[in-house]
């Protein structure tokens, strides 16, 4: 087993496809996977692999692993020793593999694990000069793009095109928007911008739905065009930008041409929702995925939902042996009055619950359960839930249900570990209440209930109502939020997030989304003690770092700062105690760093994550206003 990590457009897919090549002349059988594509059970996983399991000396590649690292405990432990004779296994991600594994003696002799380095000064000039960039320019390109590859590639791509002005070699933000329009040239026709406009905002392409997008144009034309960019990666699900190429290109796009960034996204929902409504049950997770891609960049999103695979779950239906467990779970985070409502609805709508386990380990996390109720409310669930009963007076004050209506409820969402804030599974659950939302025929409302009912009501301002009832259940009070899908449908409702009400996160002048930016910061501290990699990382080329004199000692400075601010706030204390401990401070694992600071390592994960989240939202504010 190979295990080859780096930063962002070090050279990963490329060595992948060049190792690919080379299995096929071999004649060996290989399975390519992608960790973007990867579903969240491991089931999956395992069916796209199939042949690895049976065939003797067949070859694995995951691709992107960092996207689906949550599967790293099952791979080692469950999936990887039933490989087939002669096996041989190659994963590619941004972080390295956990001490653990490393460490453990049963796989010593088998893992081989590659850190891949920026080329050195000798091989870019040596790609440069083979590009033939100009001589005088190279000092200049090399200040831009150092030893990464992919920044190499994208210059000289640019050059080879007759790119050549002195100015394109600064490493600002508009100057690698032009790089990449001379990277792609003078575009043949409308149609072709039209279909780059697409594959800058969808998350996949495919040749299907650049047919539904741009009903009028010559999709197999287009998208063959699309594939030969030399910034263009192939998926099974279609064709997918690097991540550098997609931010610069929807940066550029939303400056340069506004109302064509809208109305390529509007076009998109009205593609995904058409999919949402008649895809069969198992691509509802994929449809909804993509669709709030879309809109990751918005507020009204990055304030409820988490964006992180961290902790990755996945949900199944419940079984009788899940019951005692989520009741358990309830009477520890609600109070037995609400252990025993959840047991009332268990027995009457027991499809309504989904239960969630950690992809790693398998283990039961949280549970959600989304009540379908239909008109006329029923005497039994009204006396016994007085959430229930809040929801169904809200509708007989307000608008009534008819006969053959119905409402959903998202009456439980309780994740013990991270009780009701964004978590995985508060983005999973309401994926699936939009989905349902947007298929089921009859629905006169959708209800969520939540216990801090003023931190939710800031959250979902603008898309749910608060209806202002706060009925209690033993010990709590809980706010009861309302959308009436008789006067919005869902795509109205989706439509919302692109009004001009709500601006997008970088209204600044950043080239980057709020979603790669908190990416890079995590990889930035992944890669703390390597100051090689750490010059190398993506945070390095955002707005933040453009004007520093030193960029790797000042954003190091910055990045301490930051995170020694944190304390400043009684609450922040042990985050920043957690962030100092699992990433300056040397720990090896961060089981480790929670024995340094004492603590439970369930307790040192959720500081940890607080640590994270506080982090960022205080990095973006200075990328976006300036460091105070």
């Amino acid at each position: 087993m190979f295990y080859v990590f780096g930063p962002g457009g070090i050279g990963k897919s490329a060595l992948l496809r060049r190792l690919a090549d080379q299995a096929s002349s071999a004649g060996r059988v290989f399975v390519e996977l992608d960790g973007r594509f990867i579903g969240r059970d491991p089931a999956d996983f395992e069916r796209a692999a199939a042949a690895f399991l049976d065939v003797p000396d067949s070859v694995l590649f995951v691709d992107s692993f960092e996207h689906c690292q949550w599967l790293e405990s099952w791979l080692w432990q469950r999936f990887l020793p039933r490989a087939a004779a002669g096996a041989l296994v190659v994963l590619a991600g941004r972080v390295p593999p956990q001490a653990q594994w490393v460490a453990d003696h049963a796989w010593a002799g088998l893992l081989h694990v590659s850190e891949l380095e920026p080329f050195s000064d000798e091989q870019a000039r040596g790609l440069l000069a083979a590009a033939r960039i100009r001589p005088e320019l190279r000092d200049r390109v090399l200040g831009f793009a150092g030893g990464n590859p992919l920044a190499l590639a994208l210059a000289t791509a640019a050059a080879a095109q007759g790119w050549s002005r002195d100015d394109i070699w600064t490493p600002s933000a508009d100057i690698l928007r032009n790089l990449l329009a001379g990277l792609i040239g003078e575009v043949p026709t409308a149609a072709h911008r039209r279909a780059l406009e697409v594959a800058a905002q969808a998350h996949s392409t495919s040749e299907e739905l650049l047919t539904a997008v741009l009903p009028d144009e010559d999709a197999h034309l287009l998208f063959s065009w699309l594939r030969d960019l030399p910034f263009m990666e192939s998926t099974h699900r279609g064709l997918h930008p690097h991540d550098a190429a997609r931010e610069t290109l929807a940066a550029d796009l939303r400056w340069r041409a506004p109302h064509a960034f809208v109305s390529i996204r509007e076009r998109l929902v009205e593609e995904y929702l058409r999919i949402l409504r008649e895809a069969p049950e198992e691509r509802v997770w994929t449809v909804t995925d993509e669709l709030f891609y879309l809109f990751r960049e918005m507020r009204s999103l990055t304030r409820l939902r988490t964006w992180s695979r961290e902790d990755e779950v996945h949900d199944r239906p419940l079984h009788d042996d899940d019951i005692d467990v989520i009741v358990r779970m309830a009477e520890e985070t609600e109070g037995p009055e609400s252990a025993e409502i959840v047991r009332y609805w268990v027995r009457r709508q027991p499809s309504a619950f989904s239960v969630y386990r950690l992809v790693s380990t398998g283990r039961t996390v949280a549970f959600t359960a989304r009540l379908a109720l239909s008109a006329p409310p029923d005497a039994e669930d009204l006396d016994t839930d007085p959430v229930v009963a809040a929801a169904w007076a809200h509708t007989e004050a307000t608008a009534p249900v008819k006969p053959g209506e119905h409402i959903g409820v998202s009456r439980f969402t309780i994740y013990p570990e991270r009780y009701q804030v964004p978590s995985r599974v508060i983005d999973l659950s309401s994926s699936r209440a939009q989905a349902e939302a947007a298929r089921a025929p009859g629905r006169a409302y959708g209800f969520a209930v939540w216990r801090d009912a003023e931190t939710w009501s800031e959250r979902v301002s603008g898309t749910l109502s608060d209806t202002g009832a706060r009925p209690r259940v033993g010990a709590h009070t809980y706010g009861v939020f309302s959308v009436d899908w008789r006067q919005v449908s869902v795509e109205s409702w989706l439509r919302r997030f692109i009004s001009a009400t709500d601006v997008p996160v970088e209204s600044g002048p950043s080239a980057v989304s709020r979603t790669a930016f908190d990416q890079a910061v995590r990889e930035a501290l992944v890669y703390w003690r390597d100051a090689g990699a750490f010059a190398a990382c993506a945070l390095m080329r955002v707005r933040l770092a453009a004007d520093l004199a030193d960029p790797v000692r000042e954003l190091r400075a910055l990045l301490q700062q930051a995170i020694d601010n944190l304390a400043s706030d009684p609450r922040g204390v042990r985050a920043r105690d957690a962030l100092t401990a699992g990433y300056l401070s040397g720990a090896p694992t961060q089981e480790a760093a929670a024995r340094r600071l004492g603590l439970p390592y369930g307790t040192y994960r959720r500081h940890l994550r607080q640590g994270l989240d506080l982090l960022c939202d205080a990095l973006w504010q200075w990328e976006l206003h300036g460091i105070p």
